[in-house]
């Protein structure tokens, strides 16, 4: 594992430079031309951040009932979707969201689905990661939760109901984790400690297994290879067959997932994403198509029955003190008491009425236009600084993208469709944008006109599903590859998880934490 990471760096910057580089970034559609929205870069500027600020929805308090604006679509999704970025992306060197200098950006992660975001660079290389103190399992599970506490007086361990309900810390409560990015919220945190779990509860059944000589199957460094193979491969196969399908529809994905019953296993039918020699990913997708969970974020969630209505963001007015620990899902901070999150509420878990994630479109929730200070200097909107990052990135027009995806049957969307012209902008941004569209708000508003925002379009979700299996597709160590038959045998050891031949997030997070 460590080995690949060896792999010499290569960095965004010749993505943005060489329409042929490819390396750990690159391009999907290289003979387009980058997109302009002006003559002039103050034009391109003025241009993008007004159609940047056109983007927000209205306040949204929350609700009891049925709420219009959410998709269909459990809230988890959305920050599934972040913690797959995580996995296949990493550049310690930016900011938290990445709005730093575009032409600095380096990929340090490998574009694989092997959760080296969870498992670092294994138990050797990455010990802090990992449980020494259990003797039978040294070095293979996982470490969660903080150090035993002790009384004082007696010397006695102290009774802690939050001992493994958070991530394990550092005295100044920073994360021990593979990937700093996945403890930035409490919700993706707690997604990353449902891992660590599921890996460990693995550990537990696979160290039982036992041999026609009464001995283990798998013991030490081979429990640890063989639970991490098991953890992966299911997680690989969530993301194509339960992720995917609600983001992207079945059609996409059975379109580029071909004759998944053959005895000899599925075709993998890419037409646009196609790799020279390593996979890579484009700009295309990490910069445009993959930003569609910033419109499904919910400005407040239910952690569970107790903890209800926290925003996602709490700013400090002037004068005021900071916002309360309880006030806000921020990250970077130990759990606080009572926030360990009920995921039947954040997906359908034995028949429960999960919370919605927002539809798919071109209205970010309120808080992601007033983002906090720590998160971003320049105040902007982040429908603007997502906006200006694709230009900085050269990305092409939606219009030169879609003309592009007409050769497999995707209809470009039509200039009253992509309706700039009825948002109140001056008309010359209106003229200059609904020629020239920029790709992120093209993707999210065929996901409006064309689905209602209850999952992608057709073209935007083509480049996420193509890109997603190409990974795997291109990753000699997942199940696509080595054992392309391969289906989840609905149970680990006697111990039985979801139904034999799938796999779905509620079933990983029911195992895990239940």
């Amino acid at each position: 594992m460590s080995s690949r990471h060896g792999i010499p760096i290569r960095g965004l910057m010749s993505a943005k430079t060489s329409p042929l580089f490819q390396g750990r970034f690159g391009r999907m559609f290289r003979s387009l031309r980058a997109a302009t929205f002006g003559t002039t870069d103050a034009e391109n500027v003025a241009n993008l951040s007004a159609l940047g600020k056109a983007m927000s929805a209205d306040f949204d308090e929350p609700k009891d009932g049925k709420d219009e604006e959410e998709s269909g679509i459990p809230a988890l999704y959305t920050y599934l979707g972040q913690f797959i970025d995580h996995d296949i992306t990493f550049d310690p060197a930016s900011e938290l969201q990445k709005f730093n200098d575009p032409d600095a950006l380096v990929d340090f992660r490998t574009p694989r689905f092997d959760l080296d975001s969870l498992y670092g660079r294994g138990p050797s290389d990455s010990p802090y990661l990992y449980e020494w103190a259990d003797t039978r399992f040294r070095g293979v599970k996982l470490l969660a939760g903080r150090p035993p506490r002790f009384d004082p007086q007696t010397g006695r361990q102290l009774d802690d109901p939050l001992a493994r309900q958070d991530l394990p810390r550092n005295e100044q409560g920073r994360a021990l984790v593979g990937d700093p990015r996945n403890d930035e919220n409490i919700i993706i945190s707690q997604l990353h400690l449902a891992f660590i779990k599921l890996h460990d509860r693995a550990v537990d059944l696979i160290g039982q297994l036992m041999g026609s000589d009464g001995q283990p199957l798998f013991s030490g460094r081979a429990l640890f290879e063989e639970t991490q193979r098991w953890v992966r491969w299911h997680y690989q196969w969530m993301v194509v067959h339960d992720f995917l399908p609600r983001i992207c529809g079945q059609n996409v994905v059975s379109a580029i997932l071909q004759h998944e019953d053959s005895p000899t296993g599925p075709t993998v039918q890419l037409e646009f994403y196609k790799p020279e020699n390593e996979p890579f990913l484009p700009v295309e997708f990490s910069v445009a198509a993959f930003r569609f969970g910033h419109s499904m974020i919910r400005p407040f969630y239910d952690l569970n029955e107790i903890v209800t209505g926290v925003p996602i963001f709490a700013e400090r007015p002037a004068g005021q003190p900071l916002p309360g620990a309880r006030e806000h899902l921020g990250g970077f901070r130990p759990l606080p008491s009572e926030w360990t999150i009920d995921w039947s509420g954040f997906v359908p878990i034995d028949g429960s009425q999960p919370q919605l994630s927002r539809r798919i479109n071109t209205k970010l929730a309120e808080p992601l236009f007033k983002l906090p200070a720590a998160l971003n200097k320049t105040r902007d909107p982040l429908a603007v600084l997502n906006l200006r990052r694709g230009k900085a990135l050269r990305l092409p027009t939606a219009q030169s993208v879609a003309a592009k995806m007409a050769t497999v049957g995707i209809t470009p969307l039509t200039e009253q469709e992509l309706g700039i012209g009825n948002l109140g902008l001056d008309p010359a941004h209106a003229a200059a944008l609904s020629a020239n569209t920029p790709l992120w708000y093209y993707i999210l508003m065929e996901a409006e006109r064309r689905q209602d925002g209850k999952r992608l379009g057709e073209l935007g979700g083509r480049i996420v599903a193509e890109v997603l299996i190409g990974l795997l597709h291109g990753d000699p160590t997942s199940y696509l590859r080595l054992a392309p038959t391969w289906k989840p045998p609905g149970k680990v050891g006697d111990r039985p998880i979801g139904r034999p031949g799938t796999i779905t997030l509620a079933d990983l997070l029911k195992f895990a934490t239940r």
